[in-house]
């Protein structure tokens, strides 16, 4: 590998500055990567601070913003700079603007979830990744989260018999971090359903295929938010239980997630103490999974893809489509007070 890419963070909040660290971890490996730039509206942005997150603690060791070209106007970056890839941590609102532009630009972009807030977006970023001929990925990190991976694995391999039955919980404290609180209002973040929930949407969509329809019960919390706590059922032909909740009101401002998956020969489990699978004896066996965290898999995988002149093939942008579609759904499913909505 002679080349370096040349990369840049658009978007430096919370999430942002846990891009930025798998970035930097990835340059202090000896991996060619180099971010040159980064850019946000919030000059406050290119100062250390301790970041709030819900997941973890980000910019730990502080950053040397000197090492960076610093822009609050990504025209004027994308002008300027010779980037072979970007990461966008913008505002969801904001992704399909963000992302064209970038694309236009002749840029690779790694656009963070969800895809967009509606199919029209999400299709006018696909249509410009297209014409452009550059790779546009959707950061549906559980696409690369190794227990997630494992039981797509399991399901489509058969392995175990047929899927019975499923059920996903995702939940934390209340994001009140975000820029101009954005994350709390529906028209901009669309509440848990749409930006922490839409994880688990996407697990099902990638693990089990579209749903025919889904009927969602929705709670909202905060006056100007979507739904704070919601509940989905998916429905699919064969009319299997697949059932989805988040909660991101819990308090203690921890994180929790859980998923279980029952088989005809095993039920597959994984929370707090990992992934395990007990089979129709009763075995407990704990298969081997990677561990490694799942957003610097993600980026490792699109700067490998681009450095080897190829295609990406996880989270595309047309899957990360077809999990906004479900999610449009539900949110329509909740404001009809749980009626039975079917996807188009």
């Amino acid at each position: 590998m002679s080349k370096v890419l040349r990369a840049a963070m658009i978007g430096i909040g919370s999430m942002g500055r846990g891009h930025l660290d798998n970035y930097l971890r990835l340059e202090k490996e000896g991996y060619p990567i180099k971010v040159v730039a980064l850019c946000d509206v919030d000059e406050k942005k290119f100062t250390n601070y301790k970041a709030d997150f819900n997941i973890g603690e980000v910019g730990a060791d502080g950053y040397d913003f000197a090492s960076f070209n610093l822009y609050t106007d990504l025209d004027e970056m994308l002008a300027k700079e010779e980037l072979d890839m970007v990461t966008i941590a913008l505002p969801t609102y904001l992704h399909c603007w963000g992302t064209c532009k970038c694309l236009e630009a002749g840029v690779n972009v790694i656009c963070e979830k969800p895809m967009a807030p509606s199919v029209e977006e999400c299709e006018k970023m696909i249509e410009t990744a297209r014409r452009t001929g550059k790779n546009l990925m959707i950061g549906q990190c559980l696409r690369f989260a190794g227990q997630y991976d494992t039981i797509k694995k399991i399901v489509s391999s058969g392995e175990y018999g047929k899927a019975y039955s499923a059920f996903f919980f995702r939940g934390g404290g209340t994001p009140l971090w975000s820029y101009e609180n954005w994350l709390l209002k529906r028209e901009k973040g669309g509440g848990a359903l749409f930006d922490q929930h839409v994880h688990d949407v996407d697990a099902v969509n990638h693990i089990f295929g579209m749903p025919k329809a889904v009927t969602t019960n929705g709670y909202t919390v905060f006056p100007e938010s979507a739904y704070d706590c919601c509940s989905t059922n998916y429905i699919y032909e064969d009319m299997m239980p697949v059932n989805a909740q988040n909660d991101w009101t819990l308090k203690g401002n921890g994180f929790y997630q859980i998923f279980r998956v029952n088989l005809e020969k095993a039920t597959v489990w994984f929370d707090e103490n990992g992934l395990r699978v007990i089979d129709t004896e009763g075995k407990n066996v704990t298969p081997e999974y990677d561990t490694e965290n799942f957003y610097y898999t993600e980026l490792k995988y699109f700067a490998d893809t681009l450095l080897a002149g190829g295609k990406i093939d996880r989270a595309t942008p047309e899957s990360a489509r077809d999990t906004v579609k479900i999610a449009l759904a539900e949110m329509e499913s909740a404001d009809k007070h749980g009626e039975i909505v079917y996807i188009k």
